[in-house]
């Protein structure tokens, strides 16, 4: 067989490979010696070491790819750093250590003086073949709620989180949050241009106060913009890691941090008497807020307090009596998953994702560099306390069950409740479900939700919404969730601005959800 063949049979093997025993550069190989070599393969770094053969036989724990003994191929992904610096060469990589886990783990070789501009151009092609389109040496402002979900945010930050940032070479500032409403201030108060992101190790309650804290700034829309908010899941609720990380693991998530792509994210304003929030994730009226709110005495059942505080309330067959107005943008359900679709193909920069450019008025047109600090947008429709928009009916619902508002899919690990939902659509995604069905149904409909089969559900009103305004009634109290967080049992208006927010993501333009396709 020829070498030219060869080179074609084998993308490892290149035909202008050449050795001269201290080590060489051919096309993406890397040669250090006679039984050492680097190679960039299609979507890995291919290690081949013949003291792998003998230090680490059983191939972490089968979790890497089938290799040979005394090969290893590493994931670009899970590269975090290379250097050349006093004549060693240090890969930094995420190794798995188990199946929902990786810890930071070093590759070093000696270099000569005479391979150190080979190992550097080698280092710069590594790098950008890891990180693609996402930011290299990111600097990071870290948040930890010490009492997020069961306590253990403090040691799995230092446990798994914090080598895994060093390694990447990420800057840290890292605080601890002693009170509620400590990271509004926080956000509020940073100076935006000694930061790229903002994380969150806690569950979706620290990313809800940075969101305000960063729109209460005079500079809010450029705040918004330059600093990508994203959460580390520590908590008992952690849908925002899940829809932008895809997982609820503290280690897997902030690798998909380190390697995330900005992304624009459409943000909610929510008017309540005289004040002005922004929400991010979800607003409900009903079984959800209830189920959740109620139950924080249960934290240390995890994420199933969630389950029981549904399952309770199930059986009581809870009414929820609200008026409701909404202003519908697309009100039918197969036009939705054509507008999924849509997006799926939809690979537009995020310059391009913020604000609206057709139809309504551009109300977060604000991008780095574009020159507008400004502060919030202006609300098109108002407040809660103005009268209603034009073109708005107000409708009784007296036999809801539940009112449920998302902006994102995933509101639990196992609960894709808007599959449909996208970060910057410029819609919110509304569910309306009566409280007068039976429990069968009711059952039915909380399995479809973890089987990603609610959307279909003939019982499940669906519809693509830039606003609403809600009225609960012939109640004196209860439970309205913003965001997971509890707020006044009162009339509240919502509406949507297109991209006002930045996040990272995988793909920088989808969750990491099954879509309604």
């Amino acid at each position: 067989m020829t070498t030219a063949s060869m080179a074609t049979d084998n993308p490892f093997v290149d035909p202008t490979s050449f050795e001269d025993g201290r080590g060489s550069l051919a096309a993406d190989t890397l040669a250090l010696g006679r039984s050492i070599s680097l190679t960039l393969g299609t979507d890995a770094l291919i290690v081949l070491d013949e003291e792998f053969e003998k230090r680490d036989r059983s191939n972490c724990c089968g979790l890497w790819p089938g290799t040979a003994a005394n090969t290893r191929a590493i994931p670009f992904y899970n590269i975090l750093w290379a250097e050349l610096k006093d004549s060693e060469l240090t890969i930094n990589y995420a190794s798995p250590n188990s199946k929902t886990s990786v810890r930071a783990a070093t590759l070093k070789y000696p270099i000569e003086y005479q391979m150190v501009e080979l190992v550097n151009l080698f280092t710069k092609r590594l790098l950008d073949r890891a990180y693609g389109e996402s930011q290299q040496r990111k600097r990071a402002k870290v948040l930890v709620n010490p009492h997020s979900g069961k306590g253990s945010a403090e040691k799995w930050y230092f446990r798994d989180i914090e080598p895994l940032l060093k390694a990447a070479q990420i800057t840290i500032d890292m605080a601890k949050t002693r009170h509620k409403g400590e990271a509004v201030d926080i956000a509020e108060k940073m100076d935006i241009d000694a930061f790229d992101i903002i994380a969150s190790c806690s569950g979706d309650g620290l990313p809800h106060e940075v969101f305000n804290g960063l729109g209460k700034r005079p500079d809010a829309k450029k705040a918004l913009s330059k600093i990508a908010v994203v959460h580390i899941p520590c908590g008992s609720g952690n849908a925002m890691s899940c829809n932008l990380n895809g997982t609820d693991s503290p280690s897997l998530a902030t690798l998909a941090i380190i390697k995330g792509i900005p992304t624009p994210l459409d943000l909610i304003s929510i008017t309540q008497g005289n004040t002005r929030t922004l929400s991010f994730l979800s607003q409900s009226v009903g079984i959800v807020a209830e189920a959740d709110l109620a139950t924080e005495h249960l934290r240390w059942m995890g994420s199933q307090r969630f389950t029981y505080g549904f399952l309770v309330r199930l059986i009581r067959k809870a009414l929820y009596p609200c008026d409701i107005a909404v202003k519908v943008a697309i009100d039918d359900k197969s036009s939705i998953r054509e507008h999924y679709k849509r997006e799926q193909k939809n690979h537009e920069p995020a310059s391009e994702r913020r604000g609206y450019k057709f139809l309504l008025d551009d109300d977060a047109s604000a991008s780095t560099g574009s020159g507008n600090d400004d502060g919030l947008p202006p609300l098109r429709y108002g407040t809660v306390n103005d009268k209603l928009p034009e073109g708005w009916e107000l409708a009784p619902y007296d036999k809801l069950g539940n009112f449920y508002c998302g902006n994102m899919a995933y509101m639990a690990s196992d609960a894709n409740f808007f599959s449909p939902a996208l970060p910057n659509d410029g819609y919110m995604d509304l569910v309306c479900i009566n409280g007068d069905i039976s429990r069968l149904e009711a059952m039915q409909m909380m399995f479809a939700v973890e089987n990603n089969k609610l959307f279909d559900n003939p019982g499940v009103w669906y519809r693509k919404i830039l606003g609403y305004r809600i009225i609960p009634k012939n109640q004196e109290d209860g439970y309205i969730s913003i965001d997971g967080e509890r707020v006044p049992f009162a009339p509240f208006q919502a509406e949507i601005h297109k991209g006002l927010g930045t996040v990272l993501s995988k793909t920088g333009h989808m969750y990491e959800a099954p879509g309604p396709v």
